[in-house]
Formats: structure tokens, C-alpha cells, sequence
């Protein structure tokens, strides 16, 4: 049996920090006059923080300079991070302390691959850091998803090839990246959406050890 390398992405999938980001990016939309719903954060899931102020100045057709572009960057960094100050083992989604120990007991090799710049604090937090043996996040890559990127440097950071690699997922962004890069993808929430996923569940509570068993086998 090929050994397997299991790349996790982290906000929607081991904890919820899309809540975080909203509320920042809310903010920042209000203080610049701009409309910001729950519906217009479904678009910046797992898209860059530079590609997200965009999508933000595309919804109130506004214009502005590259020195207040990196000011706003700045401080909607500044508030996620006060949020995130006060994780614990408390914002780990359901049953993914559960999966990651099963894996690991099983002597497979876990991975990160985010856009988040702030993965391994908030990995610090709610203490699942000792899980990872590789983290490849916004601060290692380039080319934001669905760019394979992210993923291909996990893949060789742990020596598994990519067909070997069963990547876990909640954005489409994400799904197709993994899909691109020849990696079995798994969607973690609304299947409508995550369609191109080769497997799909609501959430982590919805997969159970025989399903690992079955990749792990596959």
C-alpha cells in the first residue's frame, strides 16, 4: 500500500475563520462605504487577501491608490488577527480532531495547503500544529488557488506523489486545484456547489473511518 499524503485547507475545513474574515472585511467595506453582505463573502472563499480587496472595490465600483489598497490590507489584517487572538481547541469544526488522529495512527502523512498567511498561529491556537508534517500557506506560494500550486508543495514537502494525495477542500477554488493537479478531492460542505469534487460531505461528522480506510486502500 502507497503511503498517503492527506492535505487539509484550513479555514472552513478545521476551523471556522470565514466568520473572522467577514467581520473584518465588513468593517473595512463600511469604513469605505461599500456594501458588504454574507452572500458577497461566498466569494472570497479561498481567494487571496489582495484578489479579495478587489472583489470588495469591484462591488462599489471603486476606485483607489496602490498606498491605500496596502493600508486597507493592513488593517483588515490587523482586525482578523485580534479575532483569532482568542481561538482555542473550542473553533475546531466536528470531528476533525477525530479524523486527524485517525489518520495519524495510521502512520500517513497529514499536510496544510492555505491561502491564510496566519495558518500556523492559529494551528498554535487551537493546538493541532503537532498533526502537520508539512504546512504550505499563503506566505510559501505565488499563485493563489485554483492554481495548484499550494498543493504540489505539499505533495513534494512530504515525497508523495500527487496521485497519492487526498486533499480536503471547501471553496471550488479549491476543489479544482486539487483536481488539476491530479489529487483526490474531497468537498467539506454544500455539494450543489463543491460539484467537482470526487467526494463530497457536509462536514467531517459525515465521514467515517471505513471511508478513510477505503482511500487509504484505493
Amino acid at each position: 500500500m502507497n503511503k498517503k499524503a492527506f492535505i487539509f485547507d484550513l479555514d472552513g475545513v478545521i476551523v471556522d475563520t470565514a466568520k473572522y474574515h467577514f467581520l473584518a472585511w465588513q468593517k473595512l467595506a463600511e469604513e469605505i462605504g461599500v456594501d458588504f453582505t454574507p452572500e458577497h463573502n461566498e466569494e472570497l472563499k479561498g481567494v487571496s487577501r489582495v484578489r479579495s480587496l478587489e472583489i470588495i472595490l469591484g462591488l462599489g465600483n471603486f476606485q483607489a491608490s496602490q498606498e491605500d489598497k496596502d493600508k486597507w490590507l493592513h488593517q483588515k489584517n490587523v482586525d482578523y488577527l485580534a479575532y483569532i487572538k482568542k481561538m482555542d481547541e473550542s473553533e475546531i469544526l466536528p470531528a476533525v480532531y477525530e479524523t486527524l488522529t485517525f489518520i495519524k495512527e495510521h502512520n500517513q502523512f497529514i499536510a496544510l495547503g492555505s491561502a491564510s498567511k496566519n495558518a500556523r498561529p492559529i494551528l498554535e491556537k487551537v493546538k493541532l500544529l503537532h498533526f502537520f508534517d508539512a504546512i504550505v500557506d499563503g506566505n510559501d506560494v505565488t499563485n493563489a488557488k485554483p492554481d495548484p500550486e499550494v498543493f504540489l508543495q505539499a505533495a513534494n514537502l512530504v515525497g508523495v506523489s500527487n496521485e497519492n494525495c487526498i486533499v480536503f477542500e471547501d471553496s471550488q477554488a479549491g476543489i479544482k486545484a486539487a483536481n488539476i493537479a491530479n489529487m483526490t478531492s474531497i468537498g467539506i460542505g454544500d455539494a450543489s456547489i463543491l460539484k467537482e469534487a470526487r467526494y463530497c460531505f457536509p462536514n467531517f461528522l459525515h465521514i467515517d473511518s471505513s471511508f478513510i480506510d477505503t482511500l487509504l486502500k484505493d
